[in-house]
């Protein structure tokens, strides 16, 4: 297929990106997504997108491209294949997107505003774990998959700002 771009699979499922021209954008088969609670101050925006997409790459193998190197051969750690989108909400919308996300058992990703208060990993988790499913004040949710379930998920989101 002529404007195909493979990746080597690397497990799992494998997203396909593709081009019909040089000069067209690349459209993925498949969207990373981020929902942000749109009461949230610009630095907690900034570092709960940072934590959730850092979830993603760490259990989706095949959302990671190849290395980067500069002209110089100076290497660079492998980034997303594909754009993060990244829209906001309200609390109400946020939470219909996670029961959606479960629903559709998409691989996710959930800060709560409790994460806010805590300075490592280990009580992150703890903060999480103490609050039932239904009860996590959610301040952002993260999300991937095929683009159309993706879409579902998001409804009633709009893209941020």
């Amino acid at each position: 297929m002529q404007g195909m771009y493979k990746t080597a699979r690397r497990g799992g499922r494998q997203s396909r990106c593709m081009n019909t021209t040089d000069t067209a954008p690349v459209r993925c088969d498949t969207k990373i997504a981020v929902l942000l609670r749109e009461d949230l101050e610009t630095w907690q925006r900034l570092n709960v997108t940072a934590f959730l997409v850092s979830g993603l790459g760490s259990q989706l193998p095949e959302v990671i491209g190849e290395p980067y190197a500069d002209g110089d051969d100076v290497p660079y750690l492998p980034m997303f294949r594909q754009p993060v989108l990244v829209f906001e909400g309200t609390k109400e919308t946020l939470t219909a997107a996670h029961g959606r996300a479960l629903t559709r058992a998409l691989p996710r990703a959930v800060f709560t505003t409790d994460l806010f208060t805590t300075g490592n990993d280990r009580d992150n988790r703890a903060a999480v774990r103490a609050v039932g499913t239904d009860r996590l004040d959610l301040a952002g949710l993260a999300v991937y998959g095929p683009r159309n379930a993706v879409d579902k998920v998001l409804k009633g989101a709009r893209m941020h700002p």
